[in-house]
Parts: C-alpha cells; sequence; structure tokens
C-alpha cells in the first residue's frame, strides 16, 4: 500500500520549481520587452532620388580608371549588369541605341559590368552584340555594396550636378522616346 504524500514535501517541490520558473520568467519578459519597445531599424536603401550619387573609380576595358565624380557637369547613365543575366541581354541593344543618339549631345553611358572573369567574359560578349558603348570592370561587385543593388540590371540616371534623378531595377527600353526625351530635358538643363 502507496503512502500519500507528505504535505511538506508536495509545497516542498513547488518553491523548488518556483525558484527555478521566476527567474527564467523574469528573463523572458525583459528580453520581450527590450524587443518590443526597440527602435525599428532604418533600412538603407541605397542612393535616393535628389541625392548624390556616391563616387567610383573602375577601370574601362582598356585598363583606364573612370571615376564618377569626374563626371561632374555632364549627365550620367549608369547600368549594372552582367553577361549571364537575361534581362540585362534584353536590354542592351536598347543602351546601344540610347548611347548612339545622345552620345554626341554629352550624355555619357556607363555599363558596370560584375562579371568575376571581368573582361575575359566581356569582351567576346560585347563583340557579339556590336556594343560600343563604354565598359567598366567590377569583378569584385563593390558596384553592389556601394548603390546597396536589389539585383541586375540596375540603372541610375545622374544629372549634372551628381544628383540622381532615378534608379531603375530591372530591364528597360532605354531607346523609348519618353526616356529619350528625359534625357535631352537633363541635357537641355544648365544646372539639371
Amino acid at each position: 500500500m502507496e503512502s500519500p504524500e507528505r504535505p511538506s514535501e508536495k509545497s516542498g517541490s513547488w518553491t523548488v520549481t518556483l525558484v527555478w520558473m521566476a527567474p527564467v520568467l523574469a528573463l523572458v519578459l525583459i528580453l520581450a520587452y527590450g524587443w518590443w519597445t526597440r527602435p525599428a531599424p532604418k533600412p538603407d536603401l541605397g542612393p535616393r532620388v535628389g541625392e548624390p550619387l556616391a563616387d567610383f573609380t573602375f577601370p574601362d576595358m582598356d585598363g583606364r580608371p573612370v571615376q564618377l565624380a569626374a563626371l561632374r557637369g555632364k549627365v550620367v547613365f549608369i547600368n549594372v549588369w552582367t553577361t549571364w543575366c537575361p534581362p540585362c541581354i534584353e536590354e542592351m541593344p536598347t543602351i546601344q541605341r540610347l548611347h548612339e543618339k545622345l552620345n554626341p549631345k554629352g550624355l555619357v553611358v556607363l555599363a558596370i559590368n560584375m562579371d568575376a572573369l571581368g573582361r575575359q567574359t566581356v569582351e567576346p560578349f560585347l563583340s557579339k552584340r556590336r556594343l560600343t558603348f563604354p565598359i567598366l570592370l567590377d569583378p569584385e561587385s563593390q558596384t553592389e555594396r556601394l548603390y546597396r543593388t536589389a539585383g541586375i540590371p540596375e540603372s541610375f540616371i545622374v544629372d549634372k550636378a551628381g544628383l540622381l534623378v532615378e534608379k531603375v531595377i530591372g530591364p528597360r527600353d532605354w531607346a523609348h522616346p519618353e526616356v529619350i526625351a528625359l534625357f535631352e530635358r537633363l541635357l537641355a538643363s544648365p544646372h539639371s
């Protein structure tokens, strides 16, 4: 026959449980309070329209350094791309037409390639497609960190003052009449 538990043993086990549970419960409550009352992080979305675009220097296909800050006073179109990206390939002919149409009027096109093999991969790609606009090489993907790019292609339109006018994620028809008109307005503006 089993003997009934004595009241002092039962209350003793509850005391031990409470001694261990109280600090754990307090810690959980403190952590929860800290989590719910922390300030919301401000998302860093990279470059913002109306603000200066961060400077960079990358080599062109001939190894000459090209610095964005040196182009102040010019309207600059920057396209970030790779040779293995189908949407990038899709928009390349329209960038070529944009370059052909507006480079004589002062538009600077800079296509920053982020292929890891750099020139080795890019040169055959350009030859096959007969692309003549300037290509800069960024095999270490510094542009991705500098501009917090969300993907490729990603493009930036910079006015003569060095301010970001528009950021475009994804492909676009860069030879579309509305796009050409935007660039022509920027080119005609004395200080954008």
